[in-house]
C-alpha cells in the first residue's frame, strides 16, 4: 500500500489482499509524518 505523505488526510477504499472484501483506509499526515492510520471493514 502506497500513501502520499504530501496530502494531510486520505480516505479511500481498497480490496483486502487476503479475503478480497472492500476495506476503508484512513490515514492522516502532518509535515509528511504519519499521525494516524485506521482500517475498517465495509458492508459487513
Amino acid at each position: 500500500m502506497l500513501l502520499d505523505t504530501s496530502v494531510s488526510s486520505q480516505i479511500y477504499v481498497e480490496d483486502c489482499e487476503v479475503c478480497c472484501n472492500p476495506i476503508e483506509v484512513n490515514a492522516q499526515f502532518s509535515n509528511q509524518e504519519l499521525m494516524g492510520f485506521e482500517v475498517g471493514e465495509l458492508g459487513q
